[in-house]
């Protein structure tokens, strides 16, 4: 059949991601599905995929995914005439250290809040499951029966059969050249098939699930898509007699796992210090392995060799390397490029293509179909990852740690240390200077603590309490009781201007725009589900000009739902984030200093809380916002790049003379946790409705016309089915830092979205949605609550308001 020279959508790649992104449209019922694979389906990398087919993922959604990928495949067959090999033989994971184990059994924690079966087993349940492992050193490990293993070559072949059954065309032999583009949006391909013949297809939609060339690919369309390969090694033996059917083994503190397969063993690795490959794949390249490197493989096949002794004795039958994508955060991208209106991206799999496809091609099938995420999919939406993210040089450094990262110790706090340095703030070498520990978030290097003079400035990794804890509870302390600075300038900066600038952001934003210059408005960008799509403040500069400020981490995300929902308003929207530097000055004592500094008036009188007023400092130039993400009295100081260093300076001297502490981020953390503040990607996303999120004082209720006003109302008649709380623990002791879960009257009903230590409290603190259909609010108060850590539960304390100034009090001094 020849192909088409129109399609609803065109799909570039035939592994198991393109096949799954077909089979899922072509089942919600879509005609004219084209998937062109430029050699044969899974020539990439499916074909030499391990199968490892597990059901835990470090979050809720990307859980739900994998489970889904799951019960997929174990239908297939079934449906498609296509065995995919898919068994349930359950996994373990062993602990080799005391942090290894407090880990894993948070991860069993947060496994049974998510629905999935996990059960921490001691070394001698392990060696009962397991019985040719060597238990020496093992301090446990952790048990999901329902985890499994499949083939993944016949799991694509059965999607891409299942896609022809619903009217999708797969055609192998078809190598994208071009993509053609107007303003925002894709028109369509150009192809050359493997006699050299030449064609176009208009496409409504184009997808891009190029795998390795999915990077090259997003470059023919303008798009970014950070990834790189690298080489993944794995070893399969000689058939091993007697050897049945086993459950997949990891042994992360040796970089190690394993699976049994048709009678012999796979032992594959991810190293720590891995090597990249190439972005230039050969032009030709086709099933293909790349060169053996025993002595780069051979230290995991020692440790290897001692844990599973039966290795000693089996004959290797393959020696595999092949190569595999890998992104700079280690998740995969899914989604709507932010360069385009139609360009969709399923590519970047890390490692985890097979589990992830089935629930990744369903997740993007839906928001395709529906024109929005059928739920918060933040953790692998594309629009995270930054513009310079697709330089090549940053993704051969970045590429050679992510592999390992995936059986690294987890820890919290954890920084990358590869491909550091690219984007530095004005006040970067003052920070340094003055003892600050950096930390990476967007590429943006930011002070996350500061060591004393005496401190080694660098983590020390635990899942106990860290050498910074006390750093960070004497920048706090120093917040709440006398004043800090800290460097907030890698938020995101967004000028909304023009003669249209009001309308559209009383349009675009869930309050109320329609301000005096220099207020500020606190607020959130809903979708049509009442979902929070951006949580921001907005300034209102001039008549004509409003400055959107964001997480440094959603700046790009921010940016692209303005312009998506631009329409034929008369605005321009420009980032303008690297313009001015930001220091934050909080504390009861902050407007002591700034009086110090500056001649203006910082007075409630001239200067109330929500407002910005143009100011002199030092010998400079700014603009003081009267805002707090710590709840004390404070003021944000945006100053222009060049003047920053001045000022800076200005605030420093007579600052550190008073007792002022430099902080860092973890600061603004524990701070905000106190004072129940949200964070946005994990407290709020976008499946969290605005109201059941405690955030309905920022909406605008009865204003006219503005995206998910409809879903705000029906909230309003309908009653929460959700509540946001905060909870304290009883017992100062434990830790929590987000996903432990949430047990009401003794029952597991939640998780936390959030954890941090409130120092000012004395103990840790979180929050987390419980479920309140039909109840008054103090009827879910009045109940018992504990926090499951690793496994043993704590009482914890619960509150619909902040435990810390619950009046906001402090701020408005």
């Amino acid at each position: 059949m020849s192909l088409p020279e129109k399609a609803r959508v065109v799909i570039i790649g035939g592994g198991v991601i393109g096949c799954s992104v077909a089979y899922h449209l072509a089942k919600l019922g879509w005609k004219d599905v084209v998937l062109l694979e430029r050699k044969q389906l899974t020539s990439g990398t499916t074909w030499h995929a391990a199968g490892l087919i597990a059901q835990l993922r470090a979050t809720k959604n990307m859980t739900k995914l994998a489970k889904y990928s799951q019960e997929l495949y174990g239908n297939l067959a079934a449906e498609t005439g296509v065995e995919t090999g898919f068994k349930r033989c359950g996994s373990i994971t062993v602990a080799l250290t005391e942090e290894r184990l407090e880990e894993i059994n948070r991860q069993a924690a947060m496994a049974r809040s998510f629905g999935v079966e996990a059960e921490p087993i001691s070394p001698a349940e392990v060696k009962a499951k397991y019985e040719h492992l060597n238990i020496d050193g093992v301090k446990g490990g952790v048990y999901l029966p329902l985890d499994g293993q499949g083939d993944p070559a016949n799991i694509a072949h059965a999607l891409a059969k299942g896609a022809r059954q619903n009217g999708a065309l797969v055609k192998e032999g078809y190598l994208v050249t071009d993509i053609h583009k107007e303003g925002r949006r894709v028109t369509g391909v150009t192809w050359e098939d493997k006699n050299g013949e030449t064609g176009s297809i208009e496409a409504e939609h184009v997808v891009n699930c190029g795998g390795m060339w999915g990077h090259s690919i997003g470059r023919m369309a303008g798009v970014n898509v950070p990834l790189h390969s690298c080489e993944h090694f794995y070893i399969v033996t000689e058939a091993i007699p007697g050897l049945t059917q086993m459950p997949v083994l990891r042994v992360p503190d040796e970089c190690a796992y394993y699976k049994e397969d048709a009678g012999k063993m796979l032992l594959g690795a991810f190293e720590p210090v891995s090597k990249p490959w190439t972005l230039d794949i050969p032009k030709d390249f086709e099933f293909d392995q790349l060169p053996e490197d025993f002595d780069h493989f051979e230290p995991i096949l020692e440790a290897a060799v001692e844990r599973l002794p039966m290795l000693a004795e089996a004959g290797i039958h393959t020696f595999f390397n092949g190569p595999e994508s890998f992104t700079p955060d280690d998740a995969y991208h899914l989604g709507l490029a932010p360069e385009l209106d139609n360009f969709w991206v399923a590519a970047g799999f890390n490692s985890i293509g097979i589990q992830s496809a089935g629930g990744a091609g369903s997740a993007l099938a839906q928001w395709m179909d529906e024109g929005q995420k059928p739920f918060d999919l933040g953790d692998v939406d594309i629009s995270r990852m930054q513009p310079f993210q697709g330089n090549k040089t940053y993704l051969f450094e970045r590429s050679k740690e992510t592999l390992g990262l995936l059986y690294a110790d987890h820890f919290p706090y954890l920084q990358k240390k590869t491909a550091r340095g690219v984007r530095r703030t004005p006040f970067h070498h003052h920070l340094m200077e003055r003892g600050a520990v950096m930390g990476e978030l967007a590429g943006w290097e930011r002070a996350n603590w500061f060591a004393r003079e005496a401190q080694e400035p660098e983590y020390q990794y635990s899942w106990q309490r860290q050498n910074f804890f006390d750093n960070v509870r004497e920048e706090h302390m120093a917040v709440r009781q006398g004043v800090g600075m800290y460097d907030m300038s890698s938020f995101g900066k967004i000028r909304v201007e023009g003669r249209d600038a009001e309308a559209f952001l009383n349009y675009v934003g869930g309050g109320d725009y329609s301000v005096a210059n220099g207020k500020i408005v606190y607020t959130q960008f809903l979708n049509r589900s009442g979902g929070i799509e951006a949580d921001v403040t907005v300034t209102r500069l001039t008549e004509t000009a409003y400055l959107v400020v964001t997480p440094a981490a959603t700046r790009l995300a921010d940016e692209t739902w303005l312009r998506r929902n631009q329409g034929g308003f008369n605005v321009v929207i420009t980032d303008v984030t690297t313009g001015e530097g930001v220091l934050a000055i909080m504390g009861p004592r902050s407007r002591e200093l700034l009086q110090m500094v500056s001649p203006n008036d910082f007075s409630n009188d001239s200067n109330p809380f929500g407002t910005a007023q143009e100011i002199e400092i030092g010998m400079g130039l700014a603009r003081a916002h009267r805002v707090t993400y710590v709840g004390e009295l404070g003021w944000e100081i945006y100053v222009s790049a060049d003047m920053a260093g001045h000022v800076f300076e200005t605030l420093a001297e007579p600052g550190l003379e008073m007792g002022m502490r430099l902080c860092g981020m973890h600061m603004m953390d524990t701070c905000r946790m106190e004072k129940g503040f949200r964070h946005f990607g994990h407290d709020i996303t976008s499946e969290d409705h605005v109201m059941e999120a405690g955030l309905g004082f920022a909406v605008k209720k009865d204003k006219a016309d503005y995206i998910g006003r409809e879903a705000i109302i029906a909230k309003q008649e309908n009653g929460l089915d959700m509540r946001l709380l905060q909870f304290k623990l009883s017992d100062p002791e434990p830790l929590l830092y987000h996903a432990e879960p949430v047990l009401r009257d003794g029952e597991i009903v939640s998780y936390l979205t959030s954890g941090a230590y409130g120092h000012h409290e004395g103990a840790a603190m979180g929050m987390g949605y419980i479920p309140c259909k039909g109840e008054k609010l103090a009827d879910v108060l009045g109940s018992t609550f504990e926090i499951d850590v690793a496994g043993t539960r704590v009482k914890a304390e619960v509150s619909s308001k902040p435990f810390y100034d619950p009046k906001s009090e402090r701020v408005k001094v």
